[in-house]
């Protein structure tokens, strides 16, 4: 009897407020990120129509994760995310909930897919800097949401695509993306001197190595330092590091750099202290898959978390 009380109690919450609470009955739950590669409709900007045969091979890079929480980039309008979510319920992977955030690029934006109900949102689109006397907007915005797993757990996430490294006449990229980064960063602060202990991701492609100033601006200093999840290829690697300050020689890149031929981590998902202790790095991996790159030139990130507060 106690048993049937419970169920029906998780039944309930999961019916109030219109399906905005979700049912107590996650243990897990997985989180990733996957830059898209001009997923837009049509030929403008400088970017191609994404093909048939390369949005195939993307729902096939997604269905071999089966996220839970799917954050993307270089999405198309608010019409191109949904054909991907359409897409995606038609081969078993349904999303019923879902963000679009479009900031001064009027071409692409960052999207989110989510099997649970996002409890609230806090778009970013038009998110500014002044550098060398001249404003600059952030491209793509900042996507930010409140995701409800269980009736006792939820997570903040932000979501953002940087500067690209592409060079620009009327400034410097490595300096664009800098002060991107300390925009993100300011939100990241936000909510840590608001909740302490709050589980958080910041999460996306940020173009540049975990050596460099934007990265470093992100992972931020003790005590609201992020962690960096550093997930890598399911290929049998486990030795540890041979120099104790550097991190270990597993496969981790995630983006091939066609200009330069060189295959360099830029898709991150970084983790709050608080969200750390949920944190399973076992079921955190970057996806190895046959002709990755006919989806597009990045690889999708997972992260695995457990569903209470440790």
């Amino acid at each position: 009897m106690n048993w049937l009380l419970r169920c029906f109690r998780g039944v309930a919450l999961a019916c109030l407020a219109g399906g905005l609470v979700a049912a107590e009955t996650a243990s897990t739950f997985t989180v990733a990120t996957y830059n898209l590669e001009n997923y837009v409709d049509v030929d403008g900007g400088g970017r191609v129509a994404k093909p048939a045969e390369a949005r195939a091979k993307i729902r096939e890079s997604i269905r071999a994760i089966r996220p839970d929480v799917l954050a993307v980039q270089e999405i198309g309008t608010t019409n191109t995310l949904l054909e991907l979510r359409a897409s995606l319920k038609a081969e078993g992977l349904d999303f019923p909930h879902w963000e679009h955030v479009r900031g001064s690029d009027t071409n692409i934006a960052v999207g989110l897919l989510s099997r649970y109900p996002i409890a609230a949102r806090r778009p970013h689109p038009r998110e500014s800097f002044l550098l060398l006397g001249r404003r600059h907007r952030v491209s793509r915005g900042f996507l930010e949401v409140d995701i409800q797993i269980t009736p006792r757990y939820s997570f903040t996430l932000l979501n953002a695509h940087l500067k690209s490294r592409r060079t620009i006449p009327n400034a410097d990229q490595a300096e664009l993306r800098a002060q991107e980064a300390i925009l993100l960063r300011k939100h990241v602060d936000t909510v840590l001197e608001a909740r302490p202990k709050a589980n958080l991701v910041v999460l996306g492609d940020f173009n540049d190595t975990k050596d460099s100033v934007a990265l470093q601006t992100l992972l931020g200093k003790r005590p609201r330092a992020l962690v960096d999840t550093r997930p890598a290829e399911r290929n049998g690697d486990d030795a540890p590091s041979p120099n104790p300050r550097w991190d270990p020689r597993h496969v981790t890149w995630t983006h091939f750099y066609g200009t330069a031929d060189s295959y360099d981590r830029v898709d991150y998902i970084l983790i709050s202290s608080a969200m750390a202790r949920e944190w399973d790095r076992a079921g955190s991996y970057v996806l190895a898959l046959p002709n990755w790159g006919v989806a597009s030139d990045h690889r999708p990130v997972i992260a695995r978390f457990h569903a209470e507060d440790r």
